[in-house]
């Protein structure tokens, strides 16, 4: 997956202010960056690096990359076996097991076996073989995850499985940067991570919210909605490179949704909807927005290469400033 949400313009709406300071970091991946209003620049800095120390502790735990990670962990548990993990792998996981249930199976952490039927390793499509893909059914699910909230602990029912939070995880360490700068007592900022994932904290002074744009992902300078920001979180998913985002519901590459944009109260949910809506229909959408007042929607259909797209809106964008 390629994440497509764009923030431009944030530089020219705040030119006048002398207490915007900018941090950034390398961390699970991608490039976070951190815009801390505050009229102390010593204790902006001090608070940024704080926080990405605190990101830094993160991406030990849930990266699947790093060899002792919680994540990793779980993915080398013999089928029926239970571990002990960290509070922020857990709460990730219950996190990643309520959308589930809520998008019917569309966010789906354990899709990583259909993918590696579907894609070869430059992410081209390949065809996979019926016996390929009953194996990789046999494989994800999240149903196959057992949580004990009061232990703590994880139970696979299904070995080998390939739970990775990329989908969710640079959200989830967003909220818990914020809810860090919180501690600092810092009330405007604003944090993304990759450009991907963003919740912008306050607003600068004599603005509505923080500016930010969305754009076309084959043409990030065309610019399809622009809209302030404030106390909310907002990310975005795409395809840039042929078709590889898997429905784990039908163990199929996903058709019509080009690129797909949710805002929601925290940056883990807005993280792992994203993905969801991409897979999604727009009816499947439009019932969840309605179900969920608090959750906004914007998706992008068109055909790779073609100017013709079709854009659809789910909840009221307009209390955001917005300008199409």
């Amino acid at each position: 997956m390629t994440q497509t949400t764009q923030y431009i313009g944030l530089a020219k709406a705040t030119d006048s202010a002398t207490d915007l300071h900018r941090f950034s970091h390398k961390a699970m991946a991608t490039i976070y960056e951190i815009f801390i209003v505050h009229e102390d620049a010593n204790y902006a800095q001090q608070a940024a690096y704080e926080a990405f120390f605190e990101l830094d502790k993160l991406e030990q735990e849930l990266s699947r990359f790093i060899e002792n990670s919680d994540i990793s962990r779980i993915n080398n548990l013999p089928e029926n076996q239970s571990i002990r993990i960290g509070l922020a792998a857990f709460e990730c996981l219950e996190c990643s097991a309520q959308i589930y249930k809520e998008t019917d199976g569309a966010f789906d952490i354990t899709v990583g076996p259909l993918l590696k039927c579907w894609l070869n390793k430059d992410k081209t499509v390949r065809i996979p073989s019926e016996k390929e893909l009953e194996f990789a059914r046999q494989r994800t699910g999240l149903h196959l995850l057992q949580l004990d909230e009061n232990e703590h602990t994880v139970t696979v029912h299904a070995s080998p499985l390939h739970v990775d939070l990329g989908g969710i995880g640079k959200g989830y360490a967003i909220d818990k940067l914020v809810e860090l700068l919180h501690d600092w007592e810092i009330d405007s900022a604003l944090i993304h991570g990759g450009a991907s994932s963003v919740f912008a904290l306050g607003a600068p002074s004599g603005t509505k919210g923080w500016p930010l744009t969305l754009s076309r992902p084959l043409t990030p300078k065309q610019t399809l909605l622009r809209l302030n920001l404030r106390d909310q979180a907002l990310s975005g998913s795409g395809l840039q490179k042929g078709r590889h985002i898997i429905d784990p519901r039908s163990a199929r590459p996903v058709q019509g949704n080009h690129a797909a944009w949710a805002c929601a109260a925290n940056a883990a949910t807005s993280d792992a909807l994203s993905t969801a809506f991409m897979i999604m229909s727009p009816d499947e959408v439009e019932k969840y927005c309605s179900r969920n007042q608090d959750v906004l929607a914007m998706i992008l259909t068109e055909e790779e290469g073609r100017e013709e797209a079709g854009i659809q809106y789910f909840g009221s964008w307009d209390k955001f400033s917005v300008t199409i």
